[in-house]
């Protein structure tokens, strides 16, 4: 049985585009804050902190804090829901969509180099 190269491909390409996001000038974002704008940037809104909590599997605390580091580097905003005061909507940005905009070109590109 010949040896199956997609996951080491899949590693590669991981490895590439998260070298590239190291090297890139721009924001430093972890793991979570990623899972966090592509979730409000790729799927459909309303996006609230308790429901980011539960598909991240994590407490809502730690997307409040999360949500702070991508609010200070303008990544996303929060507002109040109108129709339930307890609720904090998560928005999408301009500044958001150009790096969701980023790492999609970094993506393509590291694609098209990989071994065929």
């Amino acid at each position: 049985m010949p040896f199956d190269l997609r996951p080491l491909q899949a590693l590669r390409l991981w490895h590439d585009v998260t070298l590239d996001l190291v090297h890139d000038e721009g924001q430093d974002i972890s793991a979570r804050q990623w899972a966090i704008i592509l979730t409000v940037y790729l799927e459909p809104p309303p996006h609230t902190v308790r429901a980011l909590a539960r598909k991240l599997d994590v407490t809502k605390p730690v997307i409040t804090r999360a949500l702070d580091t991508l609010g200070r580097q303008g990544l996303v905003s929060r507002r109040r829901d109108e129709a339930d005061k307890r609720n904090v909507v998560i928005q999408r940005t301009v500044k958001g969509a150009l790096a969701v905009e980023r790492l999609a070109d970094i993506v393509v590109a590291k694609i098209r180099n990989l071994p065929q």
